[in-house]
């Protein structure tokens, strides 16, 4: 069987990075906590709480400790999260993501000129939720067609458009171009991960070019799920996995070529696991 590996399949820079920053902070010996699992992905979540990593899963969980460092994760979080850390007196590490970081500085800026703030993306995101904590003025979240018709909230000043960074790029086009014919006085700010767009470019080609394809990534991945519909659309024999054991390889018996992809958060080990099965 031909195999055609995405380049860009796998873990992102922010990604990376965010997962790097907790195996260090293991090395020290402290009790290490992450507020919600690091990355979306549930095996690379299970190697780290085998090494004592706890993840916190609630705001009223983060009150109650006393000691230990917190590590923000890459989506990142609300500005009052940053407060409340403060208030317990508890370390802190931040692996938000730097290009989430840069969306949170625009919209506390944007908000602080008293503009209204509306994000493209998935509104129970963690990195939208984050995202949304971050504005002093009212911050709305569109996610559909049907949501961007929809949108009529009165609007004091200007109305600044943002991106959750693992968007669909042409979806957001798209959405913009609805709310722009509304009237209100605008400012559109791309802010989808560079990365994130060649991914999903890479992926639709591929797709185009294979009889099958699969998608590795976290069942709770938004970047995922949107390759997944990506490829989909191009290739209808099109396969969601989290790991090699979830493949049913006897839908691939007849299959001569074909494509493989990754989200942001899949550790590369299980791609290469996926990719030595279907060459072997």
């Amino acid at each position: 069987m031909e195999v055609k590996l995405a380049k860009t399949a796998g873990f992102c820079f922010g990604v990376k990075r965010a997962v790097d920053t907790v195996y260090e902070q293991v090395k020290t010996g402290k009790k290490i906590y992450t507020l919600g699992p690091i990355i979306h992905n549930e095996e690379v979540v299970k190697d780290l709480e085998k090494r004592g990593v706890i993840v916190l899963n609630s705001e009223e969980e983060l009150k109650n400790l006393t000691e230990g460092t917190v590590i923000i994760r890459s989506h990142g979080v609300e500005k009052r999260v940053y407060e409340l850390i403060e208030q317990q007196k508890l370390e802190h590490v931040d692996a938000t993501c730097p290009f989430v970081r840069k969306i949170h500085k625009i919209v506390e800026e944007e908000s602080e000129k008293g503009n209204t703030i509306l994000i493209i993306g998935n509104a129970t995101h963690p990195e939208v939720e984050g995202i949304r904590g971050w504005s002093k003025t009212p911050a709305y979240v569109v996610n559909n067609v049907e949501e961007a018709r929809k949108f009529d909230e009165k609007v004091d000043k200007k109305l600044c458009i943002v991106s959750q960074t693992t968007f669909n790029y042409k979806k957001f086009q798209e959405l913009v171009e609805i709310i722009s014919k509304k009237g209100y006085d605008i400012i559109v700010l791309n802010t989808i991960c560079n990365a994130t767009n060649e991914r999903q470019q890479e992926a639709q080609e591929i797709a185009k070019e294979v009889e099958a394809m699969i998608v590795i990534g976290g069942r709770h991945s938004s970047n995922t799920q949107k390759l997944f519909e990506i490829c989909k659309k191009e290739c209808e024999n099109t396969y969601y996995i989290q790991t090699l054991v979830d493949l049913d390889f006897d839908r691939l018996k007849t299959v001569g070529c074909v494509g493989i992809t990754a989200g942001a958060s899949t550790p590369k080990n299980i791609i290469e696991e996926v990719q030595c099965k279907c060459q072997n």
